[in-house]
């Protein structure tokens, strides 16, 4: 490739501090986060030199035309010739930012730069934000479409439920590339990493649990199909109204898709009445739920309580009653945070040209991830941390492999 994308510095709030003591939000005090945002996070640097006529002859006119004309007869070396192969398109329309909801496509890009740099910090994989200014589906898809010839890969990024559905079949049915949603499959990866080990932890597995979401959102959907598709034995999901259920009415299609894939166990009412002998809370939605309700649970009970900042169950609460406790933070023990999985899954696709993320790469990821705690496993250490630096390259094989296996690489 002929550019990398690159962070562009660090800050720290010392040193910014010198140099503007006012760096902040208008009006307020110094906040090193505004001083290390100023003029954004990313640069774009050359990986290759224009020092002088002979390089710039090279690099770009006439060099370059030799290698556009091979391109055009061969559409494939685009793969071997540019970066296509290793650059991904984080995508949003900012309806659905980190905790602050639908704060619109300018706003969001700080969060999209940040992906993109977690990607490559992570998992050496480029990455280039794309905040769209608009919030139709149909516009979205079109739009990524056409921008397509440029990426290896599109992840799909804080875009809110039940759209975020719609858009990423579209584009994978449309796309020859990786389409990923990062805020249902990545915490989908993530959640069954952890839930693996902590299972194993308690001399169980995935088939003896019986789980409860809740939040039905892009999150708590991904994760509910996951835990089924790798061998969990039940699991409800409920939302502001209650359990999802079949006898309820007022279900959108996607939740009365999830109502017959889910809930074997035919429970209904509300969230704090379907924990009662319930193994497994996975909290995707915020609020707070009862001590009452935790207490309910089975013996051995997991808590993965994922709302930031809040924890749905504060881990005060959880570890009176559970053998394992996660949430999203990283002041507390086991973090489920998607940075563990993303960029090494993103950096298998790519490595072997896949043409799309399949369950069965996302298992491999989960698996992976999994074993990277290996012997070490403990009730406060059942998922690795992200700054393990045998995650990526432990994620980036398994998913290249399942690729290979499932015959979706091109190389």
């Amino acid at each position: 490739m002929a550019a990398e994308i690159v962070n562009s510095r660090s800050v720290s709030s010392e040193s910014s501090e010198g140099d503007s003591g006012t760096e902040s939000a208008p009006g307020e005090p110094f906040d090193p986060a505004f001083a290390l945002h100023r003029g954004g996070k990313m640069a774009v640097q050359a990986t290759v030199p224009v020092r002088n006529k002979e390089d710039l002859s090279l690099a770009y006119t006439p060099g370059v035309a030799k290698v556009c004309s091979a391109i055009a007869e061969n559409p494939e070396l685009v793969h071997d010739y540019t970066w296509k192969s290793q650059v991904v398109a984080v995508v949003t329309d900012g309806t659905a930012v980190l905790g602050l909801g639908d704060i619109g496509p300018e706003a969001s890009l700080p969060v999209m730069e940040g992906k993109a740099i977690l990607f490559k910090q992570f998992g050496g994989v480029d990455a280039v934000p794309i905040a769209l200014a608009t919030t139709d589906a149909d516009e979205i898809v079109e739009t990524v479409v056409r921008l397509a010839p440029s990426f290896g890969g599109v992840n799909l990024e804080d875009i809110s439920a039940p759209r975020c559905f719609e858009i990423e079949r579209k584009l994978q049915e449309r796309l020859d590339i990786p389409v990923f949603h990062d805020d249902q499959h990545g915490t989908a990866v993530v959640t069954l990493a952890a839930l693996r080990n902590a299972a194993k932890l308690t001399g169980r597995g995935l088939g003896d649990l019986r789980a409860v979401i809740s939040g039905a959102g892009a999150a708590g959907v991904a994760i509910a199909k996951f835990l089924l598709e790798a061998g969990l034995g039940d699991v409800a999901l409920s939302d502001r109204k209650g359990v999802v259920s079949r006898d309820r009415e007022d279900l959108t299609p996607v939740k009365r898709e999830l109502a017959e894939l889910t809930n074997k166990a035919g429970l209904s009412g509300s969230l704090e009445s379907a924990l009662a002998g319930a193994d497994v809370f996975i909290g995707v939605s915020g609020g707070t739920v009862a001590e009452e309700a935790v207490a309910s649970m089975a013996p051995g009970a997991l808590v993965f309580a994922m709302a930031n900042p809040t924890p749905e169950i504060h881990p005060d609460i959880a570890h009176k009653y559970a053998a394992v406790v996660a949430t999203g933070r990283s002041d507390f023990p086991n973090q489920i945070n998607n940075v563990l999985a993303f960029p090494g899954i993103f950096a298998g696709a790519l490595q072997v040209r896949a043409s799309r993320i399949t369950e069965g790469m996302k298992i491999a990821a989960a698996n992976a991830l999994a074993d990277v705690v290996g012997d070490d496993l403990a009730a406060d250490y059942v998922i690795p941390s992200p700054f393990d630096e045998r995650v990526a390259p432990a994620v980036t094989a398994a998913v290249a492999a399942a690729a290979r296996a499932e015959g979706v690489a091109r190389r």
